[in-house]
């Protein structure tokens, strides 16, 4: 999954809208027309929100509703997983399980009762920061994620090669990093290489 990176300002965003009421679509249109976002589609619900995405390619997501079904936050839900893109629901009504919910399918914004044309620019700037925000975090704990994933590699395959060659952990760990820059690839494929011949081997 590659994370969407969108600009830091909603001049210029695609945005696709969802709202089965045409007179509340006709409003974020609206709104979006003022704050110079091409509109990508309108759509009247989200069960098909994953191949529109996935087709439209839009930098954000603007819905309208009563009240968000759990059938819609699902599909968010969904969405967020495989084709992050920062979202805006504009609700008549909203309980505070509902917003709770909708922040958990990875909504950036949730606006009860405040849908107004001059309203929706501002509201979708907090939800891109918002959205960017939650991107670089989750980037980072990738990142981390990564980096203690090789070390635990690298500290299995030292333990190996000093069991099997009799080398202290110095000895080992030297032996794991020419190994690497002599294939060039980095330490942590090739503590996993050593464990998979190992594993073979024994």
């Amino acid at each position: 999954m590659k994370p969407l990176s969108p600009p830091a300002a909603t001049a210029a965003l695609r945005v696709l809208v969802i709202d089965e009421s045409q007179r509340r679509g006709a409003e974020l249109c609206a709104g979006l027309a003022m704050a110079g976002c091409q509109v990508a589609a309108v759509l009247a619900g989200a069960e098909d929100l994953a191949r529109q995405v996935e087709a439209l390619k839009p930098d954000m997501i603007l819905i309208g509703t009563d009240n968000p079904s759990r059938d819609t936050l699902e599909h968010l839900a969904a969405m967020n997983r495989d084709m992050p893109r920062p979202v805006v629901i504009f609700a008549d009504e909203g309980d505070q399980d509902c917003i709770r919910d909708a922040m958990k399918a990875g909504v950036a914004a949730y606006v009860v009762d405040g849908l107004e044309p001059a309203r929706v620019k501002p509201v979708m700037d907090v939800a891109l920061a918002r959205f960017e925000a939650e991107q670089a975090l989750k980037r980072e704990l990738v990142l981390t994620q990564k980096k203690l994933s090789e070390r635990r590699l690298v500290e299995k395959a030292k333990g190996l090669l000093m069991k099997l060659k009799g080398l202290d952990e110095d000895e080992a760990y030297k032996l794991l990093r020419k190994l690497a820059m002599d294939r060039g690839q980095p330490i942590g494929t090739v503590a996993q290489n050593v464990l998979e011949t190992a594993r073979l081997l024994l």
